[in-house]
């Protein structure tokens, strides 16, 4: 099969090429990826754990003194050239980061162990290491992802590629990000590594919770190939008791219906609440995994699953204490009644088992149940408005912003003055290029879209008024200019 380019006239690769792609997605969608390598015993186990890393950092316009004119660069680099602005000391050991699991696996697979880890890492990081020079952070995980005596011990998640949270970022454009994720992996790791992608991590672990637009959420990744989804536990309920899910270590059945009618649904891992990093630093799903036994489901006997997702780079415990007690546990685990497993790993031995995706209990995003209460799927988008607008009137707290991993901060509230240029850039995007059907293989189009992508990352809204609103507002009108002059 004939390989991407990773860039193309200087810009990621994150367009075009779509029937190499999707040629590419088709030919794994129904091959398994990790079963046939999987030395776990699925019947034997009491149960097993579940790690995955998420690491990202935007780019900025920060490379020169004026704002308007400076390159836009990855944080990173911003980083490592101001190390005496707060925590930039930190950028070497971001680096390292970046690069050790791939050395990790390696060694304890040398050593005859059994590693297991998930990886998400963001476009915009990507991208920023490449333009940084760190080859050997590439060459490191490529390593553990390509070569077949390591990858059964890594598996990648799919993400938006510039680190845009799904409930505020229009539907149009996150289904832009998660292919140009696609494509831009491609590019580096290979399509046959891009087939083995059947997991997606959504940015912030943010759910969104309107009806029309987790509908169309759910749809995106099932028509961009994915099987699976992680979710977090708090930004779902029951459809019958809107309440939590009881058996949070089962994998679940998001289901999502839209005011139109129309239903969409994916399997859910669910990752449980907690403080992040310092669980994932010191391998709680492991010590979590130990003290549980194997559960019913549909008739079976099946181990559950305890899973967590951390930053990977990210505080203190995560840089220093994490990688002393990954090692202890995988040496611990491996071969144990309680191992280290992936989730697509877990996902296909319970399916060759005889549990079937229809056999895993229904979830729905938090607050859903009330809207459905006054209305049912089908009655339109217009009933579905005066229903949400009732609701807010009742209940100050009840919105449809869509639930993250903190459930005290809004992705829209407060940010106003970000989000107006961000809309703006998008109309004009869909309204001067998609509308007029300008090919994605035109520089003009990739370079478009790569400010699009990048205006809608998240940190330019999760740290506040201030510089980092500055750099999203300064993107915006980057874009605004390409997509008024250029086209």
């Amino acid at each position: 099969m004939a390989e991407l380019k990773e860039y193309v006239d200087g810009l990621p690769n994150i367009c075009g090429s779509d029937a190499l792609v999707e040629r590419a997605i088709a030919a794994g969608r129904d091959q398994p990826v990790f079963l046939g390598e999987s030395p776990i015993a699925f019947d034997r186990i009491r149960s097993a754990a579940a790690v995955a890393l998420h690491m990202h950092q935007p780019l900025v316009p920060a490379g020169g003194q004026d704002l308007h004119t400076a390159a836009l660069i990855s944080n990173l680099q911003y980083m490592m050239e101001h190390p005496g602005e707060g925590d930039n000391h930190n950028a070497p050991v971001f680096c390292w980061c970046y690069r050790r699991m791939g050395e990790f696996v390696a060694q304890l697979l040398a050593e005859g162990r059994e590693p297991r880890i998930m990886l998400e890492y963001s476009g915009t990081l990507l991208h920023g290491l490449r333009q940084m020079g760190l080859h050997d952070v590439i060459d490191s995980l490529k390593t553990v992802t390509c070569r077949p005596e390591y990858r059964r011990a890594v598996e990648w998640l799919g993400a938006p590629w510039g680190h845009a949270v799904a409930p505020s970022t229009p539907v149009q454009d996150f289904r832009l990000h998660v292919r140009a994720w696609q494509r831009h992996f491609a590019s580096i790791f290979g399509l046959d590594a891009l087939g083995r992608v059947r997991g997606f991590s959504p940015s912030e672990m943010a759910l969104p919770n309107h009806p029309d637009v987790a509908y169309e959420f759910v749809k995106t990744l099932q028509e961009c190939g994915y099987q699976w989804v992680l979710v977090q536990e708090h930004t779902l309920e029951d459809p019958a008791t809107g309440h939590g899910p009881e058996r949070r270590h089962l994998p679940h059945r998001l289901v999502c219906a839209s005011s139109s009618g129309d239903t969409a649904s994916i399997v859910a891992i669910v990752k449980t609440q907690g403080s992040d990093t310092k669980l994932v630093g010191q391998m709680q799903p492991y010590y979590e995994a130990k003290s549980l036994s194997r559960w019913e489901l549909a008739g079976r006997s099946v181990p559950p699953l305890v899973t967590q997702i951390a930053d990977g780079e990210n505080g203190g415990v995560m840089m220093n204490e994490f990688p002393s007690k990954y090692f202890e546990v995988v040496r611990e685990a491996t071969g144990s009644p309680t191992p280290l497993m992936n989730a697509t790993e877990y996902l296909e031995h319970l399916f060759a088992g005889g549990v079937r995706e229809e056999d895993l209990p229904a979830v729905q995003p938090v607050m859903q149940k009330r809207i459905w209460e006054r209305m049912r799927p089908g009655e339109g988008p217009e009933k579905l408005g005066r229903v949400i607008e009732e609701l807010r009137r009742e209940d100050r707290g009840f919105h449809v912003e869509g639930g993250s991993w903190t459930s005290n901060l809004s992705w829209v509230r407060g940010y106003e003055n970000l989000l107006a240029p961000m809309d703006e850039v998008s109309a004009l995007f869909h309204e001067n290029v998609t509308a007029r059907g300008f090919p994605p293989r035109e520089h003009r189009y990739r370079n478009a879209l790569l400010h699009l992508l990048a205006s809608q990352t998240s940190c330019y809204r999760y740290w506040g008024q201030g510089r980092w609103t500055d750099y999203g507002r300064e993107i915006c009108r980057r874009a605004k200019d390409i997509l008024t002059f250029d086209f």
